[in-house]
């Protein structure tokens, strides 16, 4: 959707003072977010009621006040897990409000049989309300439920690390970057969300097309894993009896994914041993390469990075 059109859908209600569709900034892409300002309060209060839970596509947007930013509303966003198949979005929204007021809810489907794979995400007004919620929640059996559910804060990695790791790279009478501080820049702003847990210079040779040394501009580069769908994430030494379901569950808390897929053998229906997945934002991707290669799955650690046209194809 373009800022035009999301201009167009809520100017049907009343005049627009203005209207801003948020979007990635390195990618341009949009983040599937904005915000309208109406000359009337009225308006508002009528596009709300009009416009809220309406289906656009494959969408159903959420309409509702904007809440200025403050401490006590952010990482208020919980990931659950071990949900019964058969529980609703309706019936994750009862069981969790209890707890506080709930802004969103959300809970993954398979795309093509539509059956609950069992996690959800449920977003609370103040992040206390999120963390009664864990403690009352989380390792409990919710009715209907046969295994307790898990309940803990989606991951929204900090960016104390990242920003001390380039405060150290850009202090350093080392750094090894050349090139004018507006390149420098802009090579912090793709690299500010990619580097929990990852040393910077191992992260930018691993995924960068470009030699570290030659770097002059980044300016139009060819990211890998990029597509015109999101960025493509290739996930190696999975296990043979690992599904769709696993990747759900692991990429989930990071973003947006829009799709997951394991490969499999032919004869055995067995894993091959590696997968994809497709993320929309193109930090969220990378924060989730960082965070999760080298993790350990059962007794595999696997191998996480952005899909390049050397990577195996499905």
């Amino acid at each position: 959707m373009t800022q035009e059109e999301l201009k167009s859908l809520f100017g049907s209600i009343g005049e627009i003072e203005s209207c801003k569709l948020v979007r990635d900034k390195i990618t341009g892409q949009s983040l599937g977010y904005g915000f309208v300002n109406y000359v009337d309060p009225k308006d508002a209060e009528k596009a709300i009621n009009t416009l809220n839970g309406l289906r656009l596509q494959t969408k159903t947007i959420k309409v509702s006040y904007a809440r200025p930013s403050s401490a006590s509303i952010r990482d208020a966003n919980l990931y659950v897990s071990g949900l019964p198949k058969t529980m609703t979005q309706k019936e994750l929204e009862q069981l969790f409000s209890q707890y506080g007021r709930i802004i969103t809810s959300r809970i993954l489907v398979d795309q093509v049989t539509g059956v609950s794979r069992g996690v959800g995400f449920i977003r609370f007004d103040r992040r206390v309300e999120a963390e009664e919620a864990i403690k009352g929640l989380n390792c409990q059996k919710p009715p209907g439920a046969t295994e307790p559910i898990t309940v803990k804060f989606a991951n929204n990695p900090s960016q104390k690390t990242s920003q001390a790791l380039l405060s150290q790279l850009y202090q350093s009478p080392n750094r090894r970057y050349p090139g004018p501080l507006a390149q420098q820049a802009r090579f912090v702003l793709i690299l500010t969300h990619a580097l929990n847990h990852v040393p910077l210079l191992s992260f930018y040779s691993r995924f960068s097309p470009m030699a570290i040394d030659g770097v002059t501009s980044l300016a139009g580069i060819n990211i890998p894993g990029h597509a015109g769908t999101g960025w493509c994430i290739f996930v190696y030494n999975l296990a043979p009896d690992a599904d769709e379901s696993i990747l759900w569950q692991m990429f989930g808390p990071f973003g947006a994914v829009t799709n997951v897929k394991v490969i499999r053998d032919f004869n055995t229906n067995k894993c091959k041993g590696f997968g994809f997945v497709t993320m929309t934002n193109y930090d969220e991707a990378a924060v989730a390469i960082a965070s999760l290669n080298g993790y350990r799955l059962g007794d595999r650690v696997l191998q996480v990075s952005f899909k390049t046209n050397k990577t195996h194809k499905a």
